[in-house]
């Protein structure tokens, strides 16, 4: 009978270590970069969480696609209504948000003026032909956290001027 150069534990450690040595180098290996020039891979959102006015079922791309519109109305930035948490930071070394996170007052008021907008649509717009479509948080804002007042121009109000070609109103 042959004898086996090798014994059934040490081919057992072997192979076990060989695995262990594959799966180290794996998660220490860096992510494939985008190819040069291409674009970066798309970024996965993750499922919202304490949602009290957007519907319960939106993606986390819905939200942040809204949360983007909303801040580009408003000429603001994540941070305007969402707490950054200094002791948990990102792969950019920046804090990270906590977007469920209550703490902030901004985060109320935003709330109380989307539904304010929603209520303007539902009930007023709605009933009436808008040429430029409903109510949206730039109506109003125009790319500022606290829309300006509106101030009449002091020339062209009053009554409309006459046609060309019309006699002029009797005094």
């Amino acid at each position: 009978m042959k004898k086996n150069l090798f014994s059934l534990p040490a081919v057992a450690i072997a192979v076990l270590a060989a695995a262990v040595f594959t799966l180290t180098a794996a998660a220490q290996a860096p992510e494939a970069a985008p190819p040069a020039g291409g674009p970066p891979p798309p970024r996965v959102f993750p499922a919202p969480t304490n949602l009290k006015v957007l519907p319960k079922d939106f993606s986390g791309q819905q939200v942040h696609d809204t949360m983007e519109k909303w801040a580009g109305q408003l000429g603001v930035h994540c941070g305007t209504c969402h707490y950054a948490d200094p002791n948990d930071l990102g792969p950019n070394g920046r804090p990270k948000m906590k977007f469920a996170d209550d703490s902030k007052p901004e985060k109320a008021t935003a709330r109380l003026m989307f539904t304010m907008v929603q209520q303007i649509n539902k009930d007023y717009i709605s009933k009436i032909d808008v040429e430029n479509g409903p109510v949206t948080c730039g109506t109003c804002h125009r790319g500022k956290l606290a829309p300006e007042a509106y101030v009449i121009p002091e020339e062209g109000h009053g009554p409309p001027p006459p046609p060309p070609g019309a006699a002029p109103a009797a005094k």
